[in-house]
């Protein structure tokens, strides 16, 4: 069943509904600037929070990646994960750019995360990038907190999130 969200008021519909809080995260295979493949099992034993979005050329998506990359650097044993369709190229340039260096910025670009985590979007101009969703998951990986973004264009709830790792 989709999800209905919202991009600057127009109607807006995902693939499907976010992981339910209690279930498991599934595995999923990303990749970073330098075009290796990530998995679940290089973030083992920590604490996950996924910020989805669909581009990091945008302001709202780069001001997120900025935040959780400033909040996450006093959290212990817990890894921020950016994930987008962007290429690793234009994530790895950005990170550099912005001094990025508490969070894993990974590509969805030759994945199936999206569909998997059904946060595609499935119309809009924006139809086959992801939708702004944040899913937190604990160390044994399970979901502990969820938001789909009902505007795309709005920030997510970072102190929410935040508080569901601590």
């Amino acid at each position: 069943m989709a999800t209905t969200i919202t991009l600057k008021g127009n109607e807006v519909h995902t693939i499907g509904t976010l992981p339910t809080v209690g279930s498991t995260i599934r595995d999923f295979a990303l990749v970073d600037s330098g075009l290796n493949v990530k998995t679940l099992e290089n973030f083992e034993g920590k604490k996950k929070i996924f910020n989805i979005f669909p581009s990091v050329d945008t302001p709202v998506c780069a001001a997120s990646a900025r935040t959780f990359n400033e909040k996450v650097s006093a959290l212990d044993n817990t890894v921020v994960i950016n994930v987008s369709k962007d290429l690793p190229f234009a994530l790895g340039r950005f990170c550099a750019a912005e001094g990025l260096d508490n969070v894993e910025t990974l590509s969805d670009f030759r994945g199936s995360f999206g569909d998997d985590y059904e946060v595609t979007i499935a119309d809009s101009v924006f139809q086959g990038l992801l939708s702004r969703a944040v899913i937190v998951a604990d160390e044994n990986n399970k979901v502990v907190y969820t938001e789909q973004v009902s505007e795309i264009a709005d920030e997510p709830d970072y102190e929410a999130a935040l508080a569901a790792v601590k």
